[in-house]
C-alpha cells in the first residue's frame, strides 16, 4: 500500500510521527492559494480575549507493553461515564489495545492485537446496548487489508469481516456507524474499482448482522469524485450517509459528499485548496436543522487548516482559519462535537504557541460558537505528564466536561487519556 510510515519500528499506516514532514511539504503547497487572501492572520488571533478557563486533568498515561501506546482514535462514553477506545500500538504484543478507563481514571486492557489478521486499530468504537464494542482495523502489509471486529462485553473478539483488498475494499481506517437493526456502516481507505487511484480510491461499506459485506459506493478519483476517504460517517434519520475524502473532487483538495438509501452520490462540496480549506481527514457532525460542520487539514487563510459549515443546499462557509500560532494548528482526524447552543468543540494536532516540548506546538483544544468566534480551552504543553498532539477529536458529557487523546505525551510519552472541566468565564 502507498502512504505507510515507520512507526516506532513497525510499518504502519500514516500516524502521527509520520506527519510532521508532510505537514510541512503540503504546507507550502497549500500557502500558494492562501497567500493572497484578503482577511489576516492576525486579526483572527485577536478573538482569544474571551476565554472561558477549564481546568485539565490526565486520567491516564500509557506505558507501553503491556499497556497501550499511541491512542490515534476519540473515546466514546457510556451511560455510566465509562470513556472506551483504542491505542495504535502497546498490549501484550505491541500491536495495539481495546481500552476502558472508568470516571476515576481507572484504565483496564479489554483486548490485545495480535498483529497479522487483526491488523492496527486506527479506529474508535461504537458500542451496543448490550456492551458490545464495534471497530475495524487496518491492514499490516499487502496481504492483510483490514477488517471489522466485535469485541464482546466478556472481551471475546471476533471477526465480523475480512476485506479481501480488492472491490470490497481495504484498509478501514475510521469508526463505524451503527443502525437500529444492528447493521454497521463504514469507509475503506483503499479499494474499491475506482480507476483514478492505483490501490483503488477506497468505498463506503455495510456490514449486517450476519456479516456480509456490501460496497455502497467505490469512490472513483475522477470526474469531481472524490478518494481516500479517511474518515467515518454521520447517518442522518432517513438512512443517508454523510462523509469526506481526503482527495479527489474538482480540484483534488477533497470533498464532502452524501451517499443517500438508493446509493447515488452527491458530492456536496470540493474544496479549491485555498481559503475555502483542503484535505479533510476528520468526519462531519449533523445539526438538527441538516447542516454539516468539519474541519480541513489544511486551507484557510494561512493555510493551518479551516472549520466550516455545509449548509442544505450544498454551500461552503468557513467559519473560521487557523493562524498557525497560539490559535492552534492542523487539526487532523479530529471531527467535531456539537453542544445545544451550536458551538463547536474540537482540537489542533500542532500550535498551541508553546514550542519548548513540540516544534510545531504540542496541539490545542477549541471551542468555534455561532459567530466564528475561536477560544482555546487548552493548550497542551508535552512536558510534566500533560499530553501532546491530540489528534483525534473530543466526546462531551452532560456536565459540559470534554474527554479526548492525546496521540504523544503523559508520563512515558506514549499518550495520554485527558478531560478537560470547565470553570468559570471571563468577560
Amino acid at each position: 500500500m502507498n502512504n505507510l510510515t515507520q512507526n516506532r519500528g513497525r510499518t504502519r499506516g500514516v500516524g502521527i510521527r509520520g506527519r510532521i514532514a508532510g505537514i510541512a511539504m503540503a504546507l507550502a503547497t497549500v500557502l500558494i492559494s492562501a497567500v493572497f487572501a484578503p482577511e489576516s492572520a492576525k486579526a483572527q488571533a485577536e478573538v482569544l480575549t474571551q476565554t472561558q478557563a477549564y481546568s485539565e486533568s490526565v486520567l491516564h498515561s500509557f506505558i507501553g507493553v503491556p499497556d497501550g501506546a499511541d491512542p490515534e482514535a476519540a473515546l466514546m462514553m457510556d451511560p455510566h461515564g465509562n470513556l472506551y477506545g483504542t491505542t495504535l500500538e502497546g498490549g501484550t504484543t505491541d500491536d495495539g489495545t481495546v481500552f476502558k478507563v472508568t470516571p476515576a481514571g481507572q484504565e483496564t486492557v479489554l483486548y490485545s492485537f495480535t498483529g497479522g489478521a487483526n491488523g492496527d486499530p486506527y479506529a474508535g468504537l461504537v458500542r451496543d446496548a448490550l456492551g458490545n464494542l464495534y471497530g475495524t482495523t487496518y491492514g499490516v502489509n499487502s496481504v492483510d487489508n483490514g477488517t471489522v471486529f466485535k469485541l464482546g462485553a466478556n472481551g471475546q473478539e471476533s471477526l465480523l469481516y475480512h476485506f479481501a483488498g480488492d472491490a470490497d475494499g481495504a484498509n478501514p481506517y475510521a469508526a463505524l456507524v451503527r443502525d437500529s437493526w444492528g447493521n454497521l456502516y463504514g469507509t475503506t481507505l483503499f479499494g474499491g474499482e475506482g480507476a483514478g487511484c492505483f490501490n483503488g480510491c477506497g468505498t463506503v461499506f455495510e456490514v449486517n448482522t450476519h456479516g456480509t459485506e456490501t460496497v455502497l459506493h467505490a469512490f472513483s478519483g475522477t470526474g469531481g469524485d472524490g478518494s481516500l476517504p479517511y474518515s467515518g460517517l454521520v447517518r442522518d434519520a432517513q438512512g443517508d450517509l454523510y462523509g469526506t475524502t481526503e482527495t479527489g473532487g474538482a480540484s483534488g483538495f477533497g470533498t464532502v459528499f452524501k451517499l443517500n438509501k438508493a446509493g447515488v452520490e452527491i458530492v456536496l462540496h470540493s474544496f479549491a485548496g485555498g481559503s475555502d480549506g483542503a484535505n479533510p481527514y476528520a468526519g462531519l457532525v449533523q445539526d438538527s436543522l441538516g447542516n454539516l460542520y468539519g474541519v480541513t487539514e489544511f486551507g484557510g487563510t494561512s493555510g493551518d487548516g479551516t472549520v466550516f459549515e455545509i449548509n442544505t443546499a450544498g454551500k461552503e462557509k468557513v467559519l473560521y482559519s487557523f493562524a498557525g500560532g497560539s490559535d492552534g494548528a492542523n487539526p487532523i482526524y479530529a471531527s467535531l462535537v456539537l453542544d445545544t447552543q451550536g458551538d463547536l468543540y474540537g482540537t489542533t494536532a500542532y500550535g498551541g504557541g508553546d514550542t519548548t516540548a513540540c516544534t510545531n506546538g504540542c496541539g490545542t483544544v477549541f471551542k468555534v460558537d455561532t459567530h466564528g468566534r475561536e477560544t482555546v480551552l487548552y493548550r497542551f504543553s508535552g512536558s510534566k505528564g500533560d499530553g501532546a498532539h491530540p489528534v483525534a477529536g473530543l466526546v462531551r458529557d452532560a456536565q459540559g466536561n470534554l474527554y479526548g487523546t492525546t496521540s504523544e505525551g503523559g508520563t512515558a510519552g506514549m499518550g495520554a487519556v485527558f478531560k478537560l472541566k470547565p470553570e468559570k468565564v471571563y468577560p
